[in-house]
């Protein structure tokens, strides 16, 4: 495991952004026991050293219409050639797809749609994603119920 360059205060910074990614410096300087010159400065590092990607809205996805989410199990023909290269970029560039990890198990990669309904969901997999000649097999879960998505990511181990 790649050793962590963060110190208790730069992790005190990010609990404090996953939990409020809104917080003003000098909100944020009061939480972590900072004045805020100094944790404007760390803020800064950790967006440069590329610890804090990005800062965003996490939507309802049934308030706004979106309420059928879909784990796709994708199988490939091959990871050798450069179909697969064009189908992680097709795959990457479609809106339905929140998340794209490449897995190991049954399944090459593992895909989180959202679409609004099973409809959508059917148009989205017969007029896209097969449309992908590389793919040899797709396995569709539906999410009967979310208990948690996207939450803060654990920072125990940095501790």
């Amino acid at each position: 495991m790649p050793k962590s360059d963060l110190d208790p205060i730069d992790c005190r910074i990010i609990a404090a952004l996953q939990a409020d990614g809104r917080l003003t410096n000098v909100e944020l300087a009061e939480r972590i026991g900072l004045s805020p010159s100094p944790c404007l400065r760390r803020v800064k590092r950790l967006e440069r050293e590329g610890y804090i990607e990005a800062y965003r809205a996490t939507l309802r996805r049934n308030r706004i219409g979106l309420g059928l989410t879909v784990f796709v199990g994708v199988r490939i023909e091959s990871h050798a050639d450069e179909r697969c290269d064009v189908f992680q970029d097709e795959i990457i560039a479609m809106p339905e797809v929140v998340a794209c990890h490449l897995v190991s198990g049954e399944s090459d990669y593992l895909l989180e749609v959202v679409v609004s309904d099973l409809e959508h969901y059917q148009r989205f997999l017969l007029g896209k994603l097969l449309n992908q000649a590389i793919i040899k097999e797709v396995r569709s879960n539906f999410a009967i119920q979310t208990l948690k998505t996207a939450g803060p990511l654990p920072l125990d181990h940095l501790a």
